[in-house]
């Protein structure tokens, strides 16, 4: 790395961390009064409500990173609802850039683990966020239908954990199932970049360019039965790694 990112690097951290606390802690502490105030004006449930905070919390933070790591979305302002959207995970900062989508109604499908976090877990549950590990699979149907019914969208890391390598890892089936036994459509997101900006297990920030890439909408329809789910799952996943390719400069 150059003295120059270097010195970059170093400033980045200086000014984001001190701000990502100040932003976390006054988001907390405003948020019983905003959760009011958008409720009344909006007339939206809680839950929309809160996934809108938690939005606006996370467009936040890209706008602080942003004088060191460049953004690009393609394809972002295209995006038909209600659909299932599938992303990619390289690191901790990725959930962040789905902020900078063109829409906020996005219900989260995640692990368990990130309901354990004390500061974030009570959000997350007002936010109806999906625990698609431990969490009752006909609570997670009820959710999703109902949120599609409001043409919302609901968002899997289809991998489970970040890449540690930056290559695409195995799929997980719980979208794929989903949009088999709901018709939705499933949306694959391509996100490149964050692993160089925050690699998984690190904490300094380095400067970067982002990009996250909409690719074309896939039809379950046309995929059924057991058979049915592997291949869809193989589908997208075979499309999202070949883009990523591209997006990486490997093909």
């Amino acid at each position: 790395m150059s003295v120059s990112r270097r010195i970059q690097a170093f400033v980045l951290n200086l000014m984001f961390y001190p701000l990502m606390t100040l932003w976390i802690v006054a988001g907390i502490l405003a948020s019983p009064f905003c959760l009011v105030i958008w409720k009344v004006v909006t007339g939206w449930d809680i839950g929309r409500v809160v996934r809108h905070l938690i939005n606006i919390h996370g467009y936040g933070l890209v706008i602080m990173v942003s004088p060191w790591v460049r953004f690009q979305g393609e394809g972002l302002t295209g995006i038909e609802r209600p659909c299932i959207m599938v992303v990619n995970h390289l690191s901790f900062f990725d959930s962040y850039f789905i902020s900078t989508l063109p829409f906020h109604d996005i219900i989260f499908a995640v692990g368990a683990w990130p309901f354990k976090m004390y500061w974030y877990t009570l959000f997350m549950r007002l936010a109806r966020y999906l625990d698609v590990e431990t969490g009752d699979w006909s609570e997670v149907m009820q959710t999703c239908t109902e949120t599609f019914a409001k043409k919302g969208t609901v968002l899997f890391f289809p991998e489970g954990h970040r890449s540690r390598t930056g290559e695409l890892q195995p799929f997980y089936s719980g979208a794929f199932r989903l949009a088999q036994e709901t018709g939705v459509p499933i949306v694959p997101l391509c996100i490149a970049g964050t692993d160089t900006m925050l690699p998984p297990g690190h904490f300094f920030l380095h400067p970067a360019r982002v990009r996250l890439k909409a690719l074309d909408p896939v039809d379950p329809s046309a995929f059924l039965g057991k058979r049915g789910l592997a291949k869809l799952r193989r589908e997208v996943r075979e499309r999202m790694a070949r883009e990523l390719a591209k997006m990486q400069g490997k093909s």
